[in-house]
């Protein structure tokens, strides 16, 4: 870690986890993260507006806590960092909201980055610098996708997403009708460990030779579990639980790695990284990692911690900003909860960062 590496910090807001990273370089010093899933389980999923006022309970303390993590100063910040999309639009206005608060108090430049994108870069405090171009399976309770990143910073192209259900949605859901609670994949993974996954046979959509070979589907294979526990229930039949959970997982990952291993010998990529919620899966990663020894590609998965939606993503794409020198962010930065892949990050049209008409005296008492 060299003391020449841009030293950002990262806030990430974009559902229900108000996340802080900062990082120096690739290296991450801080990772705080303050959850409202629990709240949120009442419900069955995320409620918009608990989450964004979780947002505001959590964001102060959360930063302060990340910045005497990493043991730094907020001034000696060289950058601020946030998710401006996509995600809910009202939570991810919160984390711009503060972003802007805190660079324009501290006269530091601002980069509004993609939350995508983001689950890509977090990568490199892994594993060190992303190889050029990146392909990047991401799979969380939102998205599935698969993207190929030439230069993550400016040049995202997506080859594949899913039509439906993203992945970790159709977790859920399925983890509601076996009546296991929200969030569904952590349970469902440790089930399916003790079930048959070849006991039931769950289809795999998408899979036939005229489909979309990098789209996703799994509302059908949703659908099918569904009625099939119907189906046991009413006929009075104890529904074989394990085996359900270990047969689904193995139909979601099966089609994910799939697709990715092909993805990757199409474009003549020799690796591959899986980011987003999903990546912790046990499952998913293991599979993963051996259909791409079998076709020589290298498996690239950041530990599971750094798999769900932090602050330290959003500050390892930040810190790849200053390094490259992209242009910031300007103060009128604005939460798009729609936010395209392509952009991996929203520039301004000038550095609006000059500000000496803010009182030195609040950065003084403000920050310390």
């Amino acid at each position: 870690m060299a003391a020449d590496e841009p030293l950002v910090l990262g806030i990430e807001t974009s559902c229900d986890e108000t996340g802080v990273g900062i990082v120096r370089g690739t290296t991450l010093l801080a990772d705080a993260v303050a959850s409202s899933v629990d709240t949120h389980a009442r419900f069955g999923g995320v409620v918009p507006e608990i989450a964004s006022r979780a947002h505001l309970e959590a964001m102060a303390p959360t930063i302060e806590r990340a910045l005497k993590q990493a043991g730094v100063s907020a001034r000696d910040l060289d950058g601020i960092a946030v998710t401006s999309g996509p995600g809910l639009a009202g939570a991810l206005l919160v984390g711009v909201s503060a972003a802007k608060a805190y660079a324009y108090a501290l006269g530091k430049p601002l980069y509004g980055v993609n939350h995508l994108a983001s689950h890509i870069c977090v990568d490199q405090l892994e594993h060190g610098p992303l190889p050029e171009p990146t392909m990047a399976l991401l799979v969380s309770g939102g998205h599935s996708s698969l993207l190929l990143a030439p230069d993550i910073t400016s040049d995202v192209r997506p080859l594949g997403a899913t039509i439906d259900d993203a992945a970790g949605e159709a977790f859920d859901k399925i983890a509601r009708v076996l009546n296991l609670g929200f969030p569904g994949g952590p349970v469902i993974d440790r089930l399916a460990k003790e079930g048959d996954p070849k006991s039931i046979a769950f289809p795999r959509g998408l899979t036939g030779p005229r489909d979309a070979p990098y789209d996703f589907s799994f509302s059908g294979l949703k659908t099918s579990v569904a009625r099939w526990i119907e189906a046991k229930r009413a006929a009075g039949e104890e529904v074989p639980v394990r085996d359900v959970a270990a047969s689904f997982q193995e139909a979601v990952v099966d089609v994910l790695t799939r697709k990715a291993v092909r993805a990757c010998k199409d474009e003549g990529v020799d690796h591959l990284m899986i980011g987003g919620g999903v990546a912790a899966n046990s499952r998913l990663r293991a599979l993963a990692q051996e259909r791409c020894e079998r076709a020589g590609v290298r498996l690239r998965v950041p530990r599971p911690g750094l798999c769900t939606d932090n602050g330290a993503m959003v500050a390892a794409l930040g810190a790849e900003m200053v390094a490259r020198n992209r242009r910031p962010s300007d103060l009128e930065l604005s939460a798009d909860s729609s936010l395209p892949v392509t952009e991996p990050h929203v520039p301004g049209t000038a550095h609006a960062h000059d500000h000496d008409h803010v009182h030195e005296i609040s950065k003084d008492n403000l920050y310390s």
